[in-house]
């Protein structure tokens, strides 16, 4: 299993981060789109690494177009030589509409064609194919020599797409080459709605389960004494509780037989009781999306819940020391 971690936003520290993560044995390096831009940190970390992944975990699509997503993962991806994994997500509509002002409509079906959209204009950069593209949300039918880039050696970047609903997560399997699981997943919900969405998109593409990655940032509880895990506990209760409030996100707790609690969850967030929140979450509810224990079992946890299933993972467990944090990284990559 690969295990990735992640950087910062601080454009004066984040390259000497990355060479410390990759020196550490993680597999890639990730950077997240909230409050600064996702792609600078990677641009930083491509200059001072040499192996690991260099993933956007993730970027918000539909704040841009598939254009301007095409040159940013070309130029990342030729910079890295290669190692550029483009993760996207939808983000919700009052962010697309509000915080972007960008259209939104149809999400599923808009994602799916703007990534066929970054396909087929990497095809015109790298194979010379006619850029002809035509669709309901999106259309790209002019390329210059002027404007397409010429250090082509490395191809197109891969297309890792976050999703949690059904429709999504089929769009994932068909048009992208990795799905980006939500840390909000159960792991009934993962075998049960996102494994057979999965396999719907990849017979539609004609894939095979070999040419996909499955990543998934499952949450950790763990901590070197009592107080440091009661301390991780009530912190991914408080996680897991302000995810839940979140009605699309529904169905994940119906698959532990909790649905009942997304209401009450999503009236209290409207009120700002986040730290009350928590304690709606029970033990046994925190359990079925974390993992918990000392960090000696937490690499044997993780695989033994998720090995058969998922590629890569980015669990958090940050406030280990060091040393804790190198030997669950071993364990993990080494099985």
């Amino acid at each position: 299993m690969k295990v990735d971690g992640g950087v910062g936003w601080d454009l004066a520290t984040v390259a000497a981060q990355a060479q410390e993560l990759e020196e550490m044995g993680y597999s890639g390096i990730t950077s997240a789109e909230t409050s600064h831009d996702p792609f600078l940190p990677l641009a930083f970390a491509a200059q001072q690494t040499s192996r690991v992944d260099l993933i956007t975990g993730i970027a918000v699509a539909f704040a841009r177009t598939p254009m301007i997503l095409a040159n940013i993962g070309h130029d990342l991806n030729a910079a890295s030589n290669g190692r550029f994994v483009l993760g996207l997500g939808s983000q919700i509509r009052a962010h697309i509409t509000k915080r972007f002002s960008m259209p939104w409509s149809n999400p599923a079906a808009r994602m799916r064609e703007f990534i066929l959209a970054l396909r087929a204009i990497w095809a015109n950069w790298y194979q010379g194919e006619a850029l002809e593209f035509t669709g309901k949300f999106y259309n790209h039918t002019l390329m210059t020599p002027f404007f397409a880039p010429t250090n082509t050696e490395h191809g197109a970047p891969r297309v890792f797409l976050a999703a949690v609903g059904p429709l999504m997560t089929e769009v994932a399997g068909e048009v992208a080459d990795g799905i980006i699981a939500h840390a909000f997943t159960t792991e009934k919900y993962l075998r049960e709605v996102t494994m057979p969405a999965l396999e719907r998109g990849w017979a539609k593409a004609g894939k095979k389960r070999e040419d996909f990655e499955i990543s998934y940032p499952c949450f950790v509880v763990t901590g070197r004494d009592e107080k440091e895990l009661e301390s991780a506990s009530a912190a991914t209760k408080q996680q897991i509780a302000f995810y839940g409030s979140t009605p699309a996100y529904k169905p994940v707790l119906d698959s532990i037989g909790v649905g009942e609690l997304q209401p009450e969850l999503n009236a209290m967030s409207k009120q700002g009781r986040w730290v009350e929140m928590g304690g709606l979450i029970t033990d046994d509810i925190m359990n079925s999306f974390a993992v918990s224990g000392d960090p000696e079992t937490i690499a044997e946890q993780i695989q033994a819940r998720y090995g058969d299933i998922v590629d890569r993972t980015s669990a958090a467990y940050a406030q280990l020391p060091k040393e804790d944090r190198i030997k669950i990284i071993t364990q993990l990559t080494r099985a």
